[in-house]
């Protein structure tokens, strides 16, 4: 049996001092933003109690799916790579970036170099491609298949959109197959919900109807996602079977704000090609911002 925890939106805190310069750009609304509202929710020892609890039951593998910082600047990324580096050894931590990991143009470059050895497929190379194009990746453990898509994109002031266009869509759709035929358990891992109507327009994937397709096509067996600091279950349609989707809360959510507190899912991956067994269970902070405690258990497969 292949244990994968999920956690998706890090949003390392607290903020460091930015310089004007970085003020001098979409930052100053999340600065605002930040100030007003994250602040007050989004707190280092929820992270820490997440984290602490994950160890203790021992996963295989950890998937991160975007959002690490807040507003990308130099002193965030430094900050991500060293909790990243004390969290566990690339090999065992996978990441995908989200629309804040790309908060400004550059960002995206910035944190893609900086986390490259948590988001480097198997076959991928040792340094950065200068074109950019690392993603879609995959990664081969045991029997399950992790596959990295990015709609890291940097946007306009006070939208939050992503992207997953042609190029990434062809790319992914032969790493599925691929991984099909090779009989593995195929998991998606991607930063907005590829669901249409899962959150507001300004907020939203563009090119999820190229998205649904990809899945189609190439078959999976689960997809994860973060963005939305929810804890959701969607569908797609698979090759053989629909294809559960699923996002989490916040991982530095605390109690008391609107959106549901930190969690995590662990999921149990057992069975064959034509016989996958996946359990999920979600793993919530308590009301004392210190324990975790199972809060669901869903069978995905029988």
């Amino acid at each position: 049996m292949f244990k994968l925890a999920h956690i998706s939106d890090v949003h390392l805190g607290p903020l460091p001092d930015l310089s004007f310069r970085e003020l001098a750009s979409k930052r100053i609304t999340g600065f605002v933003n930040w100030h007003r509202n994250r602040a007050r929710h989004l707190f280092p020892g929820t992270l820490e109690s997440l984290m602490d609890d994950i160890e203790k039951r021992d996963p295989d593998h950890l998937a991160i799916t975007g959002d690490l910082v807040n507003l990308a600047s130099s002193l965030e990324i430094q900050a991500v790579t060293e909790w990243l580096t004390e969290a566990g050894d690339p090999e065992d931590i996978s990441v995908v970036p989200g629309n804040h990991d790309a908060y400004v143009p550059g960002a995206y470059e910035k944190t893609a170099r900086a986390w490259f050895p948590f988001m480097r497929g198997d076959s991928g190379p040792a340094g950065w491609m200068k074109d950019h194009h690392c993603f879609p990746y995959i990664r081969v453990r045991g029997s399950v298949a992790l596959i990295g898509c990015s709609t890291a994109v940097a946007t306009p002031p006070f939208a939050a959109s992503g992207y997953f266009g042609p190029r990434q869509a062809r790319a992914t759709v032969n790493l599925l197959r691929a991984a099909g035929e090779a009989g593995l358990f195929r998991v998606v891992m991607i930063h907005h919900p590829p669901i249409r109507g899962a959150t507001s327009m300004h907020k939203r994937m563009i090119g999820i109807r190229r998205f649904a397709a990809t899945i189609s096509s190439g078959g999976a067996e689960l997809v994860i996602h973060g963005h939305t600091h929810l804890n959701t279950v969607y569908w797609l349609r698979g090759h053989a079977a629909p294809v559960p989707v699923v996002g989490i809360a916040s991982a530095s959510q605390g109690p008391g704000g609107s959106k549901p507190v930190a969690a995590y899912n662990l999921f149990s991956i057992d069975g064959e090609p034509g016989a996958w067994r996946l359990t999920r269970e979600r793993f919530a902070l308590g009301a004392d911002a210190k324990t975790v405690s199972l809060a669901e258990t869903t069978q995905f497969h029988a």
